[in-house]
This record gives structure tokens, sequence and C-alpha cells, in this order.
């Protein structure tokens, strides 16, 4: 295969995870989405859900579970961090998911550990994610 002659994985980042309420913020380059971002560049419109925050939560754990080039690394009851791997190259995509039951909310965080522009894969992934979470 030939994600396995060239990975692109790059190192796991270390700072992920909820904080105060707040995912990671994207960093400058445009390989990034949240829905916590006030910029355009980055912004995306967050999950909602109808049901308890315990069905939504493993409503969206399953559409992660289905998706074929997704890896769940953590979770906890509020929290599902997922690795998405491109089939081509191995380039390793870092996704975050955070319960704001207070705003009745799934916030959404995803990025690219390597590069400069995606192409939009960030953006149109959550976009299917959100596609299936709603179906």
């Amino acid at each position: 295969m030939i994600a396995s002659i060239f990975s692109f994985s790059g190192k796991r980042p270390a700072n992920l995870g909820v904080k105060d309420g707040k995912l990671q913020p994207c960093p400058g380059s445009p390989n990034c989405v949240s829905s916590q971002s006030t910029d355009k560049e980055h912004k995306i419109e967050p999950l909602q859900y109808n049901s308890a925050p315990a069905e939504a939560f493993a409503k969206l754990k399953a559409v992660i579970e289905k998706t074929d080039n997704a890896k769940i690394i953590s979770e906890k009851d509020n929290y599902l961090y997922a690795e998405f791997t491109s089939a081509l190259m191995g380039f390793v995509d870092d996704v975050e998911f955070y319960i704001d039951e207070a705003a009745g909310l799934i916030q959404v965080r995803s990025a690219s550990r390597l590069g400069q522009s995606d192409l939009g894969a960030n953006r149109t992934r959550i976009e299917t994610i959100r596609t299936q979470f709603n179906s």
C-alpha cells in the first residue's frame, strides 16, 4: 500500500483536549476548522442534537466508528478524540468533539498535523460527519 511507503503521520499533539470549556484554538494555517473559532477561515458550525447528551455522544461515536479511515484514540463522558488518516499519503488529522451540555451543542475541531493547506479536507470531513449524525 502506498500509505505504508509514504507516511506523513507527524507526531500526536500533546495539547489536545478541553480546557475551561474550550478546545485548542486553530493555528494560523488554513488546515484547521473549529466551531469555537471566531475568524471566517477557521469557523465551522457546531453539531446540534435534540436528545440526551449521552445519546448524542453514542450516536456520534457510532458515526466515527463506521468511518474507514478513523480511529478513536480517547473518549471521556463529554469528549471524543479521533485520528483520521488519508488513504493515499497517510496524512493524519486530529479531530475532537466536545459535548457542551450548557449550550446543547457538540463543539468540533479538525486539524491537519502537517502541511499548510488541506484543500478543504477538514471542513468537508466535519460536514460529512454532520450529515451522517443528522440522518
